[in-house]
């Protein structure tokens, strides 16, 4: 007949390896529990210890309604809560009553106590309180408790030792103490104390880096342990504080493929439930946008969005920030229900949801209920007890949740106070430094010293914990390794540990860099084996890229590619615009990224702080296009008063800002509004600047020429866009749209302008082709020459509108012919460069605008050395950065 017994414990890890050990040997009838358990368990009534979790809630409910005296002014913090559940624990623990204790701070914390307990589930009582009834109940025991084992304790909390104490005079009581040092209190009691002479193993200590080199070691420690055929369940790596190597830990066994149970769990935001609640809090804190939307939308397990068809959300343009409620339904109203992927619109069920996250941080509570579900509604509860919605960041950080790994079956990381209580054969003692290993004992954060002494409050100080744990992690092991830094993680000096110091054997200096016997992972093992590394493809590539940034000539790694290479071939063989074709002359390195292998510069933010000259350009450019349409339809821009200008200009205005919060990130509110503004302005002076009308002219801003795919929209256009225009004598095509074009009504007079949202160069007036960078002004007129036909007389000229008064802004081109047949030469010597395989960095290389500049090596000295070398590498087709 089984006989029913009790075992308690002290750890969550104790308790799942005694249950485990029991499964193995098929025993039945065993109970595990920890003392406030048992407690709860003789005092019957379905009663149960206080969860503090629980408690840390009904403390956050409770702080508001109760006056805290001095404490008044930091009760709202966010970290308040926590601090007096730690409190509170501590107390109940020391069997301490805060109301007898007659200080100020204290009767304030007892009138909170009071009322927090009343909120409290009616089942939970405090340590005391379940004592007090356990005792009344204590006839009970035989049946209820059975024979009674504490395992794993070198300690026990002052309030559990008078239920122990009687209990042992009703059942037997084992207090299995093994080699750990026994309580004095345990003294002529009738606990019987059974005890165990420590395994005395020779510890071997070592002398890392860091602390990641110290959890590098510990896992090429426990491979070599695994090759010798040690079970993973009885390897352990242990620290006093794990908090501190948690990240270093983590990410060295995924490096290593190597599974390992974080015995206190790990952090919640390593998670994808973690990620889910963390993306939430972001949208509400950092506030709307399309990027951040998209990420917890895609991390989301439930909510209202869940039926939603996969694909809608390429309904949204990829570039809009869409930072408000407003524009998200802006842009989704334009779409029908036909671009929807199942043909139904679901724009309503999307907008409720925006809308709810546009209400940032007090809607979350609301949101986390509403959108989240199953654990990551759990973790968001959590996180709001921890504090307001306002430090979700910090209260998400802290969270951790189980891993899933089994302990029984692999090799755990954990906390020195659970291997204490559940030992293992093979340790590695991470962290013992000074101040870490044992820790710094540190008062109360609510109740300091001179109110309620520390060794009054805190019987069992943290300091005195961590020698009795590693005394009874060495005393129970095979084989002990202990490591120690250095250095911490940003260079400081560290020392020693004391509690390592009268260690017999020297301790063992361990390189960074050095060759270990067993590697934890791939990488660590070629760092092990440089030949072998050496051999690899990228090795060999990367030490060729070194060598060749060196070299005093352009090779491989600065722009020498396979001549006439099919790519750019058919690439020459396409419209190529302005831009494309200044890029060609003056960085042709920057030209085969960017067209031959399509990179892209990244954006920087969603929410630019300004807009960048480019972009402001691009602005000012639509304006000019809505507003010179909307004139043109009615009269004419050469005819237009200045007051109809206004107009058009104002409702251009107002659909460009419209279109642009659609499809493109825009600034904070009070810096668009004023950059608008700005551009505004511009576009007026454009319009209003003295320019000789032409007969009967009409205008087109942004119009289109040599399209290889033409989309004109049905404008009524003087030339057919997909016509195609060739550079004389080079056999290149070209494209683009030309800021504006003024035709008279005979088409025998045609002026080409090209605005500059910019300041006004130096010596503009001599400017013709500027070195290959002005290339619009002369392209752009032998265009409208081309589509035009050979009778008309071609006017092209840069137009500065933001120009002081009395300074030149209008500066016309003298030469077309001369100018179109330089850049025909420059055009030919940079094509046939390129085709020849040389394609080195340029003159603009080392422009503050070179958006490509993150692919050059990050070196100073290598633009200064390896420029003159292009220059005699490209010979020909480097003349026209000389060029005025």
């Amino acid at each position: 007949m089984q006989v029913r017994r009790t075992v308690v414990v002290h750890t969550i890890l104790a308790g799942h390896m005694v249950r485990v050990h029991a499964a193995r040997r098929n025993e039945a009838g065993v109970q595990v529990m920890t003392m406030g358990q048992l407690a709860a368990r003789l005092a019957g009534g379905l009663l149960q210890p206080v969860d503090l979790n629980v408690l840390t809630e009904a403390v956050s409910d409770t702080l508001p309604d109760v006056e805290m005296g001095e404490l008044e002014p930091i009760k709202g913090l966010p970290g308040m809560p926590a601090a007096v559940t730690a409190t509170f624990d501590k107390a109940w623990r020391a069997g301490i009553d805060l109301s007898h204790v007659g200080h100020p701070r204290t009767d304030a914390l007892a009138s909170l106590e009071r009322a927090v307990v009343q909120r409290l589930p009616a089942s939970m009582k405090r340590p005391r309180d379940l004592v007090e009834m356990a005792l009344r109940r204590i006839g009970h025991a035989p049946a209820v408790i059975g024979p009674l084992e504490i395992q794993g304790h070198s300690e026990m909390s002052p309030c559990w030792r008078p239920l122990l104490i009687t209990l042992a005079g009703t059942i037997p009581v084992s207090w299995i103490a093994g080699p750990r040092p026994v309580p004095d209190w345990l003294k002529g009691t009738k606990v019987e104390v059974v005890t165990a002479s420590a395994t005395e193993p020779q510890p071997e200590v070592f002398s890392c880096a860091n602390p990641l080199h110290e959890v590098g070691e510990a896992f090429r420690w426990m491979r070599a342990l695994l090759a010798k055929g040690v079970s993973a369940s009885d390897i352990a790596i242990v620290a006093a504080s794990p908090g501190d190597y948690d990240d270093h830990v983590l990410s060295t066994a995924r490096d290593a493929n190597l599974p390992i149970h974080f015995v206190h769990g790990v952090k919640a935001l390593t998670t994808a439930d973690g990620q889910a609640a963390a993306a939430l809090a972001e949208v509400l804190i950092k506030g709307l946008s399309q990027e951040r939307a998209r990420r917890l939308l895609s991390l989301m397990q439930g909510g209202p969005l869940r039926d939603l068809p996969v694909g809608w959300m390429r309904l949204l343009p990829v570039d809009a920030p869409l930072t408000s409620a407003e524009r998200w339904e802006r842009v989704l109203r334009q779409a029908d229900d036909a671009e929807w992927p199942d043909g139904k619109n679901r724009t309503a069920n999307v907008m409720e949801v925006i809308r709810l996250l546009y209400r940032g941080t007090e809607s979350a509570e609301l949101a986390g209920e509403t959108l989240l579900s199953g654990v990551q509604r759990s973790l968001w509860r959590r996180a709001l007890r921890e504090g307001p919605a306002q430090a979700l960041p910090v209260t998400l950080a802290g969270l951790r949740i189980e891993d899933g790994i089994e302990p029984a079956a692999n090799a755990i990381w954990t906390s020195a106070i659970a291997l204490a209580s559940s030992p293992r054969p093979h340790v590695w003692l991470l962290g013992l430094n000074a101040g870490r290993w044992p820790r710094r004992i540190s008062e109360d954060r609510l109740i300091p010293d001179h109110v309620i002494p520390i060794e009054q409050f805190d019987p069992l100080p943290v300091a005195d914990g961590d020698k009795r744990d590693i005394q009874t992690i060495v005393g129970t092991a095979q084989s002990v390794a202990i490591s120690f830094s250095r250095r911490d993680v940003e260079g400081r000096m560290l020392g020693r540990s004391p509690l390592i110091s009268d260690i017999p054997s020297p301790e063992t200096y361990l390189d960074r860099a050095g060759t270990p016997e067993h590697a934890f992972s791939e990488a660590d093992r070629l760092l092990a084996r440089p030949s072998e590394f050496s051999n690899l493809p990228i090795a060999v590539s990367g030490l060729a890229c070194w060598r060749d940034w060196h070299r005093n000539e352009i090779t491989a790694h600065d722009g020498l590619i396979a001549p006439a290479h099919a790519r750019l071939t058919k690439l020459l063989e396409r419209p190529l615009s302005a831009t494309s074709l200044k890029m060609l002359l003056r960085d042709p390195i920057r030209f085969v990224w960017r067209y031959g292998l399509g990179w892209k510069a990244p954006e920087d933010a969603d929410e630019p702080l300004t807009l960048d000259p480019n972009a402001f350009g691009t602005f000012v450019h639509a304006v000019l296009r809505d507003a010179v349409e909307q004139l043109e339809g009615d009269g004419g821009v050469a005819g237009a008063d200045q007051a109809r200008t206004e107009a058009a200009l104002a409702d251009a205005r107002e659909r460009a800002v419209a279109l642009w919060e659609n499809a493109q990130p825009v600034p904070p509110d009070v810096i668009w509004r004023s950059t608008t503004a700005r551009g505004h302005v511009l576009a007026a002076a454009v319009l209003a600047y003295g320019l000789e009308p032409l007969p009967k002219q009409r205008t087109w801003c942004e119009i289109p020429f040599g399209k290889a795919d033409p989309k004109d929209n049905g404008r009524d256009l003087p030339w057919s866009v997909g016509a195609p225009v060739e550079i004389p004598g080079t056999g290149l095509l070209i494209e683009g749209q030309i800021d504006r074009l003024d035709l008279a009504g005979d088409r025998s007079r045609a002026r080409v302008i090209d605005y500059k949202t910019g300041k006004i160069g130096k010596k503009m007036d001599e400017v013709v082709i500027k070195g290959g960078a002005e290339l619009q002004r002369c392209l752009y007129a032998f265009a409208v020459k081309t589509l035009l036909g050979g009778g008309v007389t071609i006017e092209a000229s840069l137009l500065y509108p933001n120009a002081a008064e009395g300074d030149q802004a209008l500066f016309p081109l003298t030469d077309l012919d001369g100018t179109l047949a330089k850049v025909s030469s420059a055009v030919v010597a940079s094509r046939n460069a390129l085709l020849a395989g040389v394609a080195p960095p340029g003159e603009d290389a080392a422009s503050d605008y070179n958006d490509h500049a993150f692919a050059l090596p990050a070196n100073a000295g290598y633009l200064p050395r390896k420029l003159p070398l292009a220059l005699t590498a490209l010979g020909p087709a480097a003349a026209v950065w000389e060029e005025p």
